[in-house]
């Protein structure tokens, strides 16, 4: 673990939202009276009918129910832009950075942003949409994208955004795994010179649904794609519709989205998150965490097709009124200068961006961040994945100049907002740690095999949280005993991460990486038994294992292992065909980065895949492999070790 430490400046504990002292006290109380603590935090909504009943929640096996402000009503959106406006309305919103950097940037007011979502309200609407249906996003990162989650919001409906990189398959089963009533895409999706043909994608996906879903597109670049008796032209219906639209009055637990999520079996989970809990968290995460004061320009890189960006983009900071930067670009396109020209452009104060991002630019050299002005940045953020301190110590003294605090946060799609993260006027930073609980989060540290809390400090096993916080999902959509299984399922009365975690003797925690069959491509968590089951999709593959390996950009990449048909035989063609094949199904980002023939998969005489031995094979460490004594085969690992495709010697 990291020895160097970095304490807060003087100046940065002054006039930080929290200093050690404020953030010891807060959170002590947020523990101890949690009723008390969020009942005065709720407040920092506007509430149509004001909430009584503040935190109603269950973890017991069997029963896990989360409620929070239950009697409260509200309207996100109404949150997010219209009480803004009174106060705030000419000062910009939404700063949209377009892909070209040639192309002009939009500066959206809070007054004109009232107006673009009223309209898209409007359109929603008179398309059929009413509150509870389902609507489907699938865009690029353009503002429309916020619109569409805010109309959604306004009117009651409840959105799930669909990463623009996900394939026709991926949307298809999305668009059925939430039984939508409407597509939102747009024609084309630029992103670093190039253009995803979006709509055609729609189509393709739309072809295994049900023909009652309609389709809303966007004209983005206006190019030429197929138009069906489904599709409605967005750009032509929001001219027939008023800028004015009364919000829905919603209840504090009725849904605001459903976001897919890999899970380490099967088909991927629909998270569910309501509508007073989730923003309370989002907000006051997003002021506290980075620090946020009125007038500063805040950029999360993140896409709104992530959680990230639905927090951090959208609705953190519109509620706290900020001004938020949506970024339709990839960070080395036109070329490795783009993030710090965009920070210099528009005087970023706070950035927030994967570790995977960091690694990528730092090997494109300092030479590319030095020849801009950075000086408007006070603070640094990653997410996503731990960030290794190589990348901690070259972001902190090459992009911050050694005057940045830099918060390394901890959360999940599941968790709505950030569980482990430093505070910029509170914590001693320690490069790579996650370092303490937010607000109201318990972690605990489980004994993988007991399930007894480890007490004391300098102690590693699995990282649980023991009672429920705002932010928290509800439920699996359509599926509560799979959020129970999934989440409560493995230690009895606890939320589990799915990490492992270190408590060092600090106090402090480092999140040690995932202990199920998930990994963590770039920041974006994959199942590999989605990955699996593409792969096996193919008429020449009888079988496939997947796991992770270290990658030096990524994080992890992806280590596929193949067992062909008989009578099939490997070859360069066929790995290229196989690599197609799960760009096809799933998208781009889950095309393995090492693929290797196996003509034996390492088993047990059960006929359980050992995963452990695959994953010691790839990361090129099989010197302690264990016991394959219970192996029905144990020549095939052999074999693997021999032919591995992630070979340093």
């Amino acid at each position: 673990m990291s020895q160097t430490t970095y304490p807060p400046s003087p100046e940065m504990a002054k006039n930080a939202h929290a200093d050690a002292q404020t953030y010891a006290k807060m959170y002590a109380e947020s523990i101890e009276n949690p009723e008390g603590f969020w009942a005065e935090h709720g407040k920092r909504l506007d509430w149509i009918k004001p909430y009584t009943k503040v935190k109603n929640t269950s973890f017991a096996p069997g029963n896990v129910d989360i409620k929070w402000f239950e009697d409260g009503t509200l309207n996100v959106a109404a949150n997010c832009v219209d009480r803004h406006v009174a106060t705030r309305g000419d000062q910009t919103a939404i700063i949209w950075e377009p892909d070209d950097p040639a192309d002009e940037a939009l500066h959206i007011t809070y007054a004109e942003l009232q107006g673009h979502v009223c309209r898209m309200a409007n359109v929603l609407e008179k398309l059929g949409v009413t509150k509870g249906d389902r609507v489907v996003i699938y865009l690029p990162m353009i503002p429309e994208a916020a619109y569409a989650m805010l109309a959604c919001a306004r009117i009651g409906a409840v959105h799930s955004i669909v990463f623009a990189g996900f394939s026709p398959d991926a949307l298809g089963t999305r668009i059925n795994g939430c039984d939508a009533k409407l597509l939102i895409t747009a024609d084309h999706a630029p992103r670093g010179g190039r253009a995803t043909a979006l709509k055609s994608n729609a189509d393709q996906a739309l072809l295994h649904c049900k023909d009652k879903v309609q389709c809303l597109v966007v004209k983005r670049t206006g190019a030429q794609t197929t138009w069906t008796e489904r599709d409605h032209d967005y750009n032509a219906l929001i001219k027939e519709v008023s800028d004015q639209h009364t919000p829905a009055e919603m209840n504090a637990e009725d849904p605001l989205f459903i976001l897919y999520t890999s899970g380490s079996t099967g088909q991927p989970k629909g998270v569910v998150h309501t509508t007073g809990g989730y923003l309370v968290y989002a907000a006051m995460t997003h002021q506290y965490t980075f620090d946020y004061h009125d007038g500063d320009i805040f950029w999360c890189t993140a896409d709104v097709g992530w959680v990230t960006g639905h927090s951090y983009i959208v609705y953190g900071p519109l509620a706290n009124g900020a001004t938020t930067i949506m970024f339709e670009g990839v960070p080395t396109y036109p070329d490795a200068g783009r993030f710090w020209e965009v920070c210099e452009k528009h005087k970023v104060n706070q950035i927030y961006t994967a570790p995977t991002a960091i690694r990528a630019l730092m090997g494109a050299g300092d030479d590319w961040v030095e020849k801009h002005d950075l000086s408007s940045l006070k603070l640094l953020g990653t997410v996503g994945e731990p960030i290794n301190p190589e990348a901690w110590n070259w972001y902190h003294s090459v992009v911050g100049k050694g005057k940045c605090p830099i918060v390394d946060t901890f959360w999940q799609t599941e968790t709505g907002g950030h569980m482990l993260t430093p505070l910029p006027g509170a914590t001693t930073l320690k490069p790579g740690a996650a370092q303490q609980p937010f607000f109201g989060v318990q972690p605990v540290v489980l004994d993988p095999q007991s399930g007894k809390e480890i007490e004391g400090n300098d102690v590693e096993g699995v990282l649980c949280i023991k009672d429920s916080w705002p932010g928290q999902m509800r439920t699996v959509y359509g599926d509560h005993a799979r959020f129970e299984k999934t989440y409560f399922g493995d230690y009895d009365g606890y939320y589990f991460s799915g990490d492992g975690c270190k408590r060092d003797a600090d106090g402090d925690y480092w999140v040690t990486g995932r202990v199920d069959d998930v990994i963590n491509v770039s920041g974006h968590r994959m199942g590999t038994a989605e990955i699996e089951s593409a792969l096996v999709a193919h008429s020449k593959v009888a079988e496939a294992a997947v796991v992770g390996y270290p990658h030096d950009i990524k994080g992890q990449g992806i280590y596929a292992y193949v067992t062909l048909m008989n009578g099939e035989e490997p070859s360069d063609a066929l790995r290229s065909e196989l690599e197609a094949w799960v760009r096809s199904e799933i998208g781009p980002i889950a095309k393995p980065d090492l693929l290797q023939w196996a003509p034996g998969l390492p088993k047990t005489r059960s006929g359980k895949i050992m995963r452990r031995i695959l994953r010691k094979i790839a990361e090129d460490d099989f010197g302690a492999l264990g016991d394959t004594s219970t192996l029905a085969d144990p020549s095939v690992v052999d074999e693997l070790i021999e032919n591995r495709m992630n070979r340093t010697d």
